[in-house]
């Protein structure tokens, strides 16, 4: 398997260029089902110990059902499947620009959730526009172990996001540990409670917020992620379900640039518009960078063969 690693923001990416399973043709929601029902441990080969780790976000490259789509992509990480990806649609841009597959400009991605639109501004700056994003549940209230009552709001982003205004441990590198064991429990609470997007999926990425270290910015957020790892960057989906909340809010006006800090102090540039239904369609702007190029082995001897699970 010949893969690209990348960052985003210090969030890296992984993207299969070849070797990865053959899903067919369709839309990418249905090749995303025979991925997950057929080719599960193609994941974890790609993204796992002892060839990845945690934190690592894969992204199958595919051929578009829309052919307006310069792409296709399928996102993954250690616990399953994603929706979309900000910082992996950044990553992607930036490899396929890296292998000579798109110049700088506007072009079309095609993922399981909707067509992201993507601006390459430079060979490491990519803007992109991402599905609609909206907000279902505002201000509500769960008892969390360890924690106590816990508030936040539910909103969709490209995956499905519990926003709690008020980190309850300072969002600094030091309490990851701290952060990270309270967003489980909030996780945790979640699904005991039956909390849950619109048609059932699990609330699996909690976003903490609390104030800026950088003067110019707005926010500073702690995401832990559906696999149980944080995001170093500030996180696509999770900053456009934050505009999402913003807009319900009146907190935020349209085409007004939002400034994202990371848990690491990396950031985001986003945005956001209301499209002809009155949707919340975000734009994020961040920097990626090419890390590595590799092929990836699978020895059928190896007890380790399908990655550690």
């Amino acid at each position: 398997m010949k893969v690209i690693d990348s960052h985003t923001e210090g969030e890296p990416t992984r993207v299969i260029m070849e070797g990865g399973p053959d899903l067919g043709s369709g839309p990418l929601s249905e090749r995303l089902k025979r991925f997950q029902s057929d080719f599960d441990a193609v994941r974890s080969f790609a993204v796992n110990e002892p060839r990845g780790y945690d934190a690592l976000v894969g992204a199958l490259l595919c051929e578009p059902h829309d052919p307006s789509c310069a792409a296709g992509v399928i996102f993954f990480n250690n616990g399953g499947y994603l929706g979309m990806c900000g910082h992996g649609t950044i990553g992607l841009a930036v490899t396929l620009h890296h292998m000579g597959r798109i110049g700088l400009g506007l072009h079309r991605f095609d993922t399981p959730v909707g067509i992201v639109s993507v601006n390459l501004l430079s060979a490491h700056e990519v803007q992109i526009e991402n599905v609609a994003s909206y907000r279902t549940r505002e201000k509500i209230t769960v008892d969390v172990k360890g924690l106590g009552p816990v508030t936040g709001d539910v909103a969709y982003g490209g995956n499905w996001f519990f926003l709690v205004q008020n980190s309850p441990f300072a969002l600094d590198m030091k309490n990851i540990n701290a952060l990270t064991h309270a967003a489980q429990a909030v996780s945790d609470a979640l699904a005991e409670h039956g909390i849950t997007g619109t048609a059932g999926e699990p609330v699996d990425h909690i976003e903490f917020f609390g104030p800026p270290v950088a003067a110019d910015a707005h926010s500073r957020n702690y995401v832990l992620c559906s696999g149980g790892a944080y995001d170093r960057s500030p996180c696509g989906t999770g900053t456009s379900a934050k505009l999402a909340c913003l807009a319900a809010d009146g907190a935020w006006p349209p085409e007004q640039d939002w400034v994202q800090e990371s848990i690491i102090g990396s950031r985001f540039i986003a945005r956001y518009r209301l499209d002809a239904q009155g949707a919340v369609i975000a734009s994020i702007r961040g920097r990626a960078f090419i890390v590595s190029e590799a092929n990836l082995y699978r020895n059928p001897l190896d007890p380790l063969a399908d990655g550690l699970r």
